[in-house]
């Protein structure tokens, strides 16, 4: 799946008033509600469609020093490995298994860590498409639901993003504010794409 580049939609209201990177998010978030908006500001994740809570009480300066950082990127593939163990950024978490599968798993070439990295990155590229529609939707939902909740065929509209029904999204989706349903459509993109052969 290729990686989308991290982006922020910043809504006052009913109207989209900015995107991009976090910072950028927030300081036109910060200078609505500073312009002393009566309506709603909020930030959302474009990959999810979250909420980004932030106290605009602070300073500004305060307020970009405690956003969060973004994770490192993984080293590409094809760089060249110095000696020793790669950094590959690795965490330990519990995995809970029937005895057979451990069994299995430490018979396999570079031990239990490897084959299970091996398995998920197969079931990744195997299922990437998949995921892809599953993210679409769920991001889709949430920014309906936190946006449009209240909005004439908000239900309808939500059956028929799960159901793969692009026409009726678009019909049911296109008597909301301009900026909702342009959003609303855009992070279904992914929700209607055909199933690849």
């Amino acid at each position: 799946m290729d990686e989308q580049q991290p982006s922020w939609t910043v809504f006052q209201g009913t109207k989209r008033i900015a995107a991009g990177a976090l910072a950028d998010a927030v300081l036109a978030a910060k200078a609505a509600i500073d312009g002393g908006s009566t309506e709603a500001v909020m930030v959302l994740d474009d990959l999810t469609a979250e909420r980004v809570e932030i106290d605009f009480h602070n300073t500004i300066d305060l307020i970009l020093a405690r956003l969060p950082k973004p994770a490192p990127a993984e080293p590409a593939a094809d760089a060249p490995r110095g000696r020793g163990r790669p950094r590959m950024g690795v965490v330990a978490r519990e995995v809970t298994l029937l005895p057979r599968h451990w069994e299995w798993l430490a018979r396999q070439p570079g031990g239990a860590s490897v084959a299970l990295r091996k398995l998920v990155e197969e079931a990744r590229h195997a299922h990437r498409h998949r995921d892809r529609i599953r993210q679409s939707q769920e991001a889709a939902y949430r920014f309906m639901s936190i946006m449009a909740g209240d909005r004439p065929g908000f239900e309808e509209a939500t059956r028929a993003l799960f159901a793969g029904n692009h026409a009726r999204f678009d019909a049911l989706t296109g008597a909301w504010p301009i900026d909702i349903r342009d959003h609303a459509q855009r992070l279904a993109t992914d929700a209607f794409a055909e199933e690849s052969e």
